[in-house]
């Protein structure tokens, strides 16, 4: 675990912190942001969150309106919601800088 993670104004550990960013999704990304002013590690984890699963959260809404394809296609995007949701939780908790492709640019600019 990289110990050079800083502190957090929450008083949490910042590793804790960016953990439970991604807990509730996008909904706990949203709360991690607001009221974390000063560690950009837990803000860069709490922005890829929010950007990651309001994603996912809007493709499922579409795939709901696409008949036969899309209703194919939801449970193979809830799975790998699922699967980015453990990896960036166990990343988080690690204290790595984990980047998704494009997502974790974004959000590591504007952290």
């Amino acid at each position: 675990m990289n110990k050079d993670l800083g502190k957090c104004s929450t008083g949490m550990q910042p590793n804790i912190a960016a953990l439970l960013s991604y807990v509730l999704g996008f909904i706990t990304g949203l709360i991690f942001l607001v009221i974390e002013k000063e560690n950009k590690f837990v803000r860069f984890h709490a922005l890829q969150s929010i950007i990651t699963f309001g994603f996912f959260f809007v493709l499922q809404w579409v795939l709901a309106f696409i008949p036969l394809v899309g209703w194919v296609l939801i449970p193979v995007a809830a799975i790998a919601a699922l699967i980015i949701w453990i990896l960036q939780m166990v990343k988080a908790y690690q204290g790595e800088w984990f980047k998704l492709p494009w997502i974790g640019d974004f959000a590591e600019k504007q952290a």
